[in-house]
């Protein structure tokens, strides 16, 4: 067997874990106005964002907007092929430059006087330019621009000045990314839900599987239950990764009849359910050797460059602070929730899903409940919680959320107790208040094992 093989059939390396101590987590993180504004000011503009995608800006002049609680960020394709980001601001007197969602200009043109702005943001009109006393506006104005990178057909932005690059940032992440095609990946779902509770709320479920079995019990027939079987990864950035298997039952239901969503994916890689009746655990090496000798046939030309086990399981990531996705052979389910602009119990979530588009097919590989036919553009909605499903699993996720935010009001509430396997929800804490403190250094972070003085309950 060759070496590739050899490394294909390896189990992904463990991330580095850093020292984790006994760190704080009450309730005011979640409803203070006091921290919320710290936060903001000492997390959410010192970080790379993960905002706008590539492929939606095709051509040069190209835009996208994106939200970052109380700040508008515009990120314009160039005449290069580069994309520029800015501050949605016009430098006269302040006003927004644009409110739609994406769009293609030739020039930024200010409803409010009329200056106008290159894509590359350059001033290159102002009404009556020779009437200001420091001098015509074209010759000393610009739109600010941001630091801004692309990884993974993504957009990522800084609004730190001293920025240190995103590779640097995002650590291991870089490496397990690249190994796929996320970039050639469409997005065929895209909800945008406005939720009663503190962006965190959301970055904490994600950050652990200890509520799959209360919350999502459906999940045990495709993925394996148990956080002994999973792999819990963290590194120094503040990122974290949970490998959890999939393919075959829950052990509880083995020798049961197999449910619909296996024997789906089964049959859709030639294997009869029937052959593995009393032989469950066979299961998943068996849709990994399908997954080998049809993928490329079926247009997946990438398969040859996955471990065995991406072809089955789910890579869940949460990159610090406000984005989560699960990665599968297929697919890339988007999660990212944003602070609202002034309440800190309220917040935007993001429940988008990418998937590889194969040729040939005529659906995309992932395709959950309310994704679009292929060759249909997907419309992007946004709501109120409560107004529509999301989709199942989000559905559930939800309806803890917004219970949570008034525990957390409570002067009852003391604090979280968690399990071992909550741990990475800890450490999410403790990367937010060294960030707070100050003492977190731009790119390669060399953070020691010594405790993090806690954040205190705000005056």
């Amino acid at each position: 067997m060759s070496s590739m093989m050899d490394w294909r059939n390896e189990a992904a390396p463990a991330w580095e874990r850093p020292h984790i101590g006994a760190h704080p987590i009450e309730g005011f993180r979640y409803t203070s106005p006091e921290f919320f504004h710290r936060e903001f000011e000492s997390v959410w503009t010192k970080v790379w964002l993960l905002l706008g995608r590539e492929a939606e800006m095709p051509e040069p002049g190209d835009w996208q907007r994106e939200e970052v609680g109380p700040e508008s960020i515009l990120m314009v394709r160039q005449v290069d092929g580069s994309i520029k980001a800015f501050y949605n601001v016009c430098q006269h007197r302040g006003n927004r430059l644009v409110f739609e969602e994406n769009g293609h200009v030739k020039r930024f043109v200010c409803k409010y006087h009329g200056w106008a702005y290159m894509p590359d943001g350059t001033l290159n009109f102002a009404q009556d330019s020779e009437d200001f006393p420091q001098g015509n506006p074209c010759d000393h104005v610009r739109l600010k621009e941001i630091a801004c990178e692309t990884f993974a057909g993504f957009v990522w932005v800084n609004m730190d000045p001293e920025a240190g690059t995103l590779k640097d940032y995002l650590g291991p992440v870089w490496e397990d990314w690249s190994m796929y095609p996320i970039d050639r990946m469409r997005r065929y779902l895209a909800y945008t839900v406005k939720v009663p509770c503190n962006w965190k709320v959301i970055q904490d479920n994600f950050n652990e599987s200890y509520h799959l079995r209360a919350v999502h019990p459906e999940a045990s027939v495709t993925i394996e239950e148990g956080y002994k079987d999973t792999q819990f990864d963290m590194c120094a950035e503040g990122h974290s990764r949970m490998i959890m298997h999939a393919g075959y039952p829950a052990r509880s239901l083995e020798g049961d009849k197999l449910r619909k969503p296996l024997m789906a994916l089964m049959e859709e890689w030639e294997l009869d359910p029937e052959d593995f009746r009393g032989k469950e655990r066979q299961i998943r090496p068996a849709i990994q050797q399908q997954k080998r000798k049809l993928g490329e046939a079926k247009g997946f030309d990438y398969f040859d460059d996955l471990r065995d086990e991406q072809l089955t399981d789910y890579y869940h990531y949460t990159i610090f602070p406000n984005f989560a996705v699960s990665v599968t052979n297929d697919g890339f389910h988007f999660l990212r929730s944003r602070p609202d602009p002034h309440d800190p119990e309220k917040c935007i979530f993001d429940n988008w899903h990418y998937a590889f588009d194969p040729e040939g097919e005529t659906r995309p590989a992932a395709t959950p409940a309310g994704m679009r036919e292929r060759g249909v553009d997907v419309p992007h909605e946004v709501f109120d919680y409560g107004d529509k499903s999301v989709g199942l699993g989000i559905d559930q996720d939800l309806s803890i959320t917004s219970g949570q935010q008034l525990g957390f009001r409570s002067r009852g509430f003391e604090g979280v107790y968690l399990s071992g396997q909550e741990a990475r929800i800890r450490r999410y804490h403790e990367v937010i208040d060294e960030y707070l403190q100050g003492i977190r250094p731009h790119g390669r972070l060399n953070v020691k094992p010594s405790p993090v003085r806690p954040i205190g309950t705000p005056k």
